[in-house]
């Protein structure tokens, strides 16, 4: 199985998983995500992600997305993969956000490594944008 795995600081992997719950098909054994809360060592996160993948096999694939590159959650998980030995059966990413989840949840069985990885880059890109709002008179008196 290819499963998606989101890591993070505070509670914003189990939310965004939360979230695809709601746009990628409810509960899908193939999306985990751990956290390291306020206040948890990273001994306490290790265990929480071994549990979290402990049904995961050498046989299976890994699309890691994490908050940050170089945070404690993806450096620890990253390990944690390795002792399992399926790091090399992973692939890592930072700066997880929304249309990238939602694209690894959806593409991951599609598309090969190289255009899932290009997808994920260019969807995560292509979110981060200005808004740009137009108001004209009688709607700014409104306001």
């Amino acid at each position: 199985m290819k499963y998606v795995v989101l890591v993070s600081h505070g509670t914003f992997a189990p939310g965004l998983h939360s979230v695809l719950k709601m746009l990628a098909g409810g509960e899908r054994e193939d999306i985990l995500s751990a956290s390291m809360e306020d206040g948890m060592g990273e001994d306490d996160f290790v265990k929480r992600f071994e549990a979290t993948i402990a049904s995961v096999t050498e046989e299976d694939e890994i699309i890691l997305l994490a908050d940050i590159i170089g945070g404690s959650p993806l450096t620890n998980a990253l390990d944690v993969l390795s002792q399992k030995g399926i790091l090399n059966r992973t692939i890592a990413f930072g700066g997880m956000n929304l249309p990238m989840a939602l694209t690894a949840s959806m593409m991951k069985d599609v598309l090969d490594e190289e255009g899932l990885t290009a997808s994920l880059i260019q969807e995560s890109q292509n979110a981060i944008q200005k808004m740009q709002l137009e108001l004209n008179d009688e709607e700014e008196s409104d306001i």
